[in-house]
């Protein structure tokens, strides 16, 4: 009987460490730059991958004084290609991304933007402690989309809201 509350001991002690990183949850330290707030859950759906869904709300003004206030939601596969098992080491990552965003200018002009994208990032993530995440990743995007003018004159967007553009990032996370 000891023998086997033991054995049943050992196995919940094992198995709650492996399901301990299952899950992440994360922040993106860059998005502050631009006024954003951005937050990531990834979740591990097999040994050498995981499904990741991440949101952001943003504020941000670019140099050519078009502010936008929206949201985003970007959606990914992640196949990790490391020996160790997900979601821990390198990861390929193809994502797609939908956006939605009120456009104001200097001028009173006022409209939408409707975004959706797709790419691919190469990144890596680690897990310290057993608790902590840190993953840094960078790829090419292509995002086509619409402005919708509301009042005034039309909106020129371009770049990575409305072409081609690269997604960086590097978070930090709990892992559980």
């Amino acid at each position: 009987m000891k023998k086997l509350t033991f054995a049943l001991l050992l196995m919940t002690v094992f198995s709650s460490a492996a399901l301990a990183q299952s899950s992440v949850i994360k922040i993106n330290l860059f998005s502050p730059i631009v006024r954003t707030f951005n937050v990531a859950y990834e979740k591990v759906i097999k040994k050498d991958a995981s499904f990741q869904t991440g949101f952001f709300y943003t504020g941000y003004q670019d140099s050519g004084n078009i502010s936008y206030q929206g949201f985003g939601i970007t959606p990914e596969y992640r196949k990790y290609v490391s020996d160790s098992d997900a979601p821990v080491g390198v990861y390929f990552a193809p994502f797609v991304r939908f956006q939605n965003f009120t456009l104001k200018n200097e001028f009173g002009d006022k409209g939408t933007l409707t975004t959706l994208g797709a790419g691919l990032v190469v990144g890596k993530q680690w897990i310290f402690k057993q608790k902590f995440s840190l993953d840094g990743f960078v790829g090419p995007s292509f995002s086509g989309g619409k402005v919708k003018t509301t009042s005034g004159n039309s909106f020129d967007v371009s770049g990575g809201l409305n072409g081609f553009g690269v997604r960086l990032g590097l978070t930090l996370g709990l892992a559980f």
